[in-house]
């Protein structure tokens, strides 16, 4: 396979754990779709789902896609200021020399704001639980009778 920015000839590498075909002269990668998820993998451990979108929208580029030659298009990967190019055919992805760092370092930030959010999610559902337990709905109701009706009234008639 080619590099589609220098058309230098691909080579099998290992970087960051993952196997993938990389530009001896430019440093550019070539990922598949599961390198790419692979990569991700590293540092975010929530699972694909809560990932969140991979690409919105595209625009075309003059880049051949070293697999099947078609020209490749370029989103914003995962709404972050970080363009990638994909093959439309799936066959993969192109990230310039160190934007695999990139994809790492934005997951990272990823994880973090999820498991910030999980932790707020399940605070707020205990409040919740508190908020509806019997206990606390007889305080507001006590509490509402007296405001509405300030008199106190005997809790028990002779």
């Amino acid at each position: 396979m080619k590099c589609p920015t220098c058309n230098t000839d691909l080579a099998e590498t290992r970087r960051d754990g993952i196997e993938m075909e990389v530009c001896p002269s430019c440093q550019g990668m070539w990922l598949t779709p599961k390198e790419l998820t692979d990569l991700e993998d590293e540092v975010f451990d929530f699972g694909d789902d809560e990932k969140g979108s991979l690409m919105l929208g595209s625009s075309q580029t003059e880049l051949k896609c070293p697999q099947c030659a078609k020209p490749m298009k370029r989103f914003g990967y995962r709404l972050y200021d970080l363009e990638m190019d994909f093959c439309d055919d799936g066959h993969g992805f192109w990230l310039t020399a160190g934007e695999d760092k990139r994809v790492l370092a934005l997951m990272k930030i990823d994880e973090k704001n999820l498991g910030r959010s999980v932790l707020a999610e399940e605070r707020f559902a205990g409040h919740l639980r508190y908020l509806q337990s019997g206990g606390f709905m007889d305080w507001l109701n006590d509490f509402a009778n007296v405001v509405m009706d300030p008199k106190p009234k005997p809790r028990f008639e002779k």
